[in-house]
C-alpha cells in the first residue's frame, strides 16, 4: 500500500481538492478497508490541513496559465473516462481495455495499475456530479488541455468500434461544462469518422470555402491545438497530443487531394 500512496502524492496538485478531491479520498477509504490498512499516509507536498475534498479553489475569472500536474489531468481523464462508458447503461469490457492499455502505455506497468485500481472503483460510483467536476477542471485547466480531455474521451468512447448516441451526448454535455465551444466539439468529434465531409469539420471549415481559407484554418487548428501547448503536462501525455495534431493534419491533406492543391 505504501506505493499506491507514494502513486497519489507524488503528481497532484489542484485535483487534491474539490469534487474530485472528494472522489478519490472515497475511493481510497474503499481501498483501505478492503486491505485493513488504516495506516495508510499520502506522500507528497503539503496539502494543507483540509484533506481530500476540502480545499477550496483559489482560481477565479480566466487563467493565463496551466498549473495542471501529470496527475491532475490523469485523475480528471479517470473520472471523466468512467462517466462516459456508463453513458450507455453498460461497462463495456473494450473500453476498459482501452483505458488500461492506454494508460500503461503513457505511465507504464507499474503507475497504470494504481490508476486501473482507482479506475474501477469510480466506475462502481453513481453519485458522481459531472457538473461539479468539469467546473473544477475548468477552473485550473487551459484551453487546449481541456481540448485534449476531449479527445481522449472520444478515444474512450470509440473503443468498442462504435459511439453510441448515448456516448455522444454525454461528451458534449461535458464539452458544454468545460466551455468547449460548438466548432470545437465538433471538430473533434469529426476526428473520428472518415469521409471528406469530416475532414472539413474536422478544419471547422465549410465545404464551399475558397483554398486560402482551407489553408487559413489549417494554420489556425496547428496553432490552437500544437502539442507545445501541453509540455507542463509531462511527456505522457505528448503522445496524445500529437495524435490528434496528425489528424489535423490528415483531415488537410485529404481536403488538399480534393482540391488538387
Amino acid at each position: 500500500m505504501g506505493s499506491f500512496s507514494k502513486y497519489l502524492g507524488a503528481s497532484l496538485g489542484w485535483s487534491f481538492g474539490g469534487p474530485i478531491g472528494a472522489i478519490i479520498g472515497f475511493i481510497l477509504g474503499t481501498i483501505v478497508d478492503e486491505v485493513g490498512d488504516k495506516n495508510i499516509r499520502i506522500e507528497g507536498p503539503s496539502r494543507g490541513s483540509g484533506g481530500f475534498g476540502n480545499r477550496r479553489s483559489t482560481t477565479r475569472g480566466r487563467r493565463t496559465t496551466d498549473t495542471t500536474k501529470s496527475g491532475d489531468f490523469e485523475m480528471s481523464l479517470l473520472v471523466l473516462s468512467a462517466v462516459v462508458i456508463k453513458a450507455d447503461g453498460k461497462v463495456d469490457e473494450k473500453e476498459l481495455s482501452y483505458v488500461r492499455n492506454h494508460f500503461t502505455q503513457m505511465y507504464g506497468a507499474e503507475r497504470a495499475k494504481h490508476a486501473f485500481k482507482l479506475f474501477n472503483g469510480i466506475i462502481k460510483k453513481n453519485d458522481i456530479s459531472t457538473r461539479q467536476v468539469c467546473i473544477q477542471i475548468r477552473q485550473n485547466m487551459t484551453h487546449a488541455s481541456r481540448l485534449q480531455l476531449m479527445h481522449y474521451l472520444f478515444n474512450i468512447a470509440k473503443a468498442d468500434g462504435f459511439v453510441t448516441e448515448s456516448e455522444v451526448n454525454m461528451i458534449e454535455k461535458i464539452g458544454g461544462y468545460l466551455y468547449i465551444s460548438n466548432h470545437d466539439f465538433e471538430s473533434i468529434k469529426a476526428m473520428f469518422y472518415s469521409g471528406i465531409a469530416n475532414a472539413y469539420k474536422v478544419l471547422e471549415i465549410d465545404r464551399s470555402v475558397t483554398d486560402a481559407d482551407v489553408k487559413k484554418a489549417y494554420r489556425r487548428l496547428v496553432k490552437k491545438h500544437h502539442p507545445d501547448k501541453l509540455q507542463h503536462l509531462g511527456k505522457e501525455h505528448l503522445k496524445g497530443a500529437e495524435e490528434k495534431f496528425r489528424q489535423i493534419q490528415k483531415a488537410y491533406d485529404d481536403i488538399k487531394k480534393e482540391r488538387n492543391l
